[in-house]
C-alpha cells in the first residue's frame, strides 16, 4: 500500500500529521510504513505531541544552531540565491531524518502514548510538503 500525504506549511516548525497517517492504515493489518519526504529542506521527526513546548524549543533550538546566512557567523555559506534561509533549511535537513520507519499492529501505529509524526519545515515561507507512505509486510 502507497499513500500521498500532503502537509501545508506557514514558515518554520513543526506540523503534526499523525491523525492522516493513522486514517490512511483503515483495512491494514501488520507490517512496517516507511514515510519519505520528497523535499531537500524540510525532515520528518517523531516527536511528543501533548506539550505544544516541546515543538516550539525544537524549533528555536535548530534556528539557533543553524542560523540563516545573514546572520555573520555563517558567512562562509555560499549558496544564498535562494534566500537567507534556504542553505540553512538543506542543513537542517542533513543533520535530521527524511524518512521514517513505524511498525503497523492491527491496523495500528505503534507509537508511544506521547509520540506524534510531525514534518518540521526548516524555510521561512508557506509550502506544499509531500511525503509518501509506503506499507510493506
Amino acid at each position: 500500500m502507497q499513500t500521498d500525504f500532503t502537509i501545508p506549511t506557514n514558515g518554520p516548525g513543526l506540523y503534526e500529521f499523525t491523525a492522516q497517517v493513522a486514517a490512511s492504515l483503515h483495512g491494514q493489518t501488520a507490517g512496517v510504513l516507511t514515510l519519505f519526504v520528497q523535499h531537500t529542506s524540510c525532515s520528518l521527526v517523531i516527536q511528543e505531541n501533548a506539550d505544544p513546548e516541546v515543538q516550539v524549543d525544537l524549533h528555536n533550538y535548530f534556528a539557533r544552531l543553524v542560523p540563516p546566512t545573514t546572520d555573520p557567523k555563517m558567512a562562509y555559506l555560499t549558496h544564498t540565491y535562494e534566500g537567507p534561509d534556504d542553505m540553512p533549511a538543506h542543513i537542517k535537513a542533513a543533520l535530521l531524518p527524511t524518512h521514517l520507519s513505524i511498525p503497523v499492529r492491527n491496523g495500528q501505529l505503534m507509537l508511544g502514548t506521547w509520540q506524534g509524526i510531525y514534518l518540521f519545515e526548516h524555510r521561512d515561507r508557506a509550502h506544499r510538503r509531500n511525503v509518501i507512505g509506503h506499507l510493506s509486510s
